[in-house]
């Protein structure tokens, strides 16, 4: 009898290992068989991080984003933006028209990938960047992501792109207020209309500008080579009509945010303080 039960108890501990490693190695990604509910979250394969169902500031409306995982706020990225959950029944899963939608308790989409194709095997996987990816995993091309359309905040990795003709294609909108992150009235772009430079928009007027591009710098912004080190690239495509915009820094959890006041602030993670760093970009 005794060597019967330890067979079962080593059968069960076998059969519970493999489950969750295999929880283990899916952590990251969204399924049509693999949804998230509030408050449930993934979290990318290196940690970075987190996805998951939030409550910004003071109010009780629950929204769907992205946030260092280590490092609690703020928020990078917001789903449904303009569509708040009013409670906690809300799901983030894969359509049957293999779409990411964000559903509240009555199986309504507040919220939609909106990519139309006729690819229904994909899957949605959080990267160390903090982009959001949607995967074909057919043939595993990307079909969207985050970093296409993002929220208020600027992040390693990320392209901000105007058209030479048509205007901005990227750009970041605001938080209306830190308790709101639906569209606010600023948003900040590349205006590639001339020689390109960078500007924050206060509805359709012009708020602030950077002056343009001469290389290296935005030379109304002298501070910027000095300062960031020669991390950003503003880069032409002739062909293709669009002029983008990046950063790369060694340091890792350095970001950009567009606030609700119009001004762009950069984040910086002070390890000696175990907090986040607010400062003003200069010029702005």
């Amino acid at each position: 009898m005794e060597l019967r039960s330890s067979r079962i108890s080593f059968s069960v501990a076998v059969l519970l290992s493999c489950f969750y490693t295999y929880l283990g190695t899916a952590t990251d990604t969204i399924t049509a068989s693999r949804s998230i509910r509030d408050p449930e979250t993934i979290i990318s394969n290196g940690s970075a991080f987190k996805l998951g169902f939030f409550n910004p500031g003071n109010s009780s409306n629950r929204y769907v984003g992205i946030w260092y995982n280590k490092k609690s706020e703020p928020v990078v990225w917001v789903a449904n933006r303009n569509k708040p959950l009013k409670d906690a029944s809300g799901v983030v899963t894969v359509s049957e028209d293999g779409n990411l939608v964000v559903l509240n308790g009555q199986n309504e989409i507040l919220w939609s990938s909106n990519v139309s194709n006729s690819v229904t095997n994909v899957s949605a996987q959080l990267l160390d960047t903090g982009n959001l990816v949607l995967h074909d995993k057919t043939n595993g091309t990307s079909i969207w992501e985050s970093f296409q359309e993002p929220t208020n905040t600027f992040l390693q990795g990320m392209k901000l792109s105007s058209h030479m003709r048509t205007g901005p294609i990227v750009q970041l909108t605001s938080w209306k207020s830190p308790s709101d992150p639906s569209s606010g009235s600023f948003s900040f772009g590349i205006e590639s209309s001339n020689i390109p430079e960078a500007i924050i928009w206060k509805d359709s007027r012009v708020h602030g500008r950077t002056g343009p591009w001469d290389g290296q710098v935005f030379i109304g912004l002298p501070q910027m080579y000095s300062i960031y080190l020669d991390g950003f690239k503003l880069l032409v495509d002739d062909q293709a009509r669009v002029v983008t915009f990046t950063f790369s820094f060694l340091n890792s959890t350095v970001f950009f945010i567009l606030t609700s006041q119009g001004i762009i602030e950069e984040r910086n993670w002070v390890a000696e303080e175990n907090n986040w760093g607010h400062f003003s970009v200069p010029g702005n």
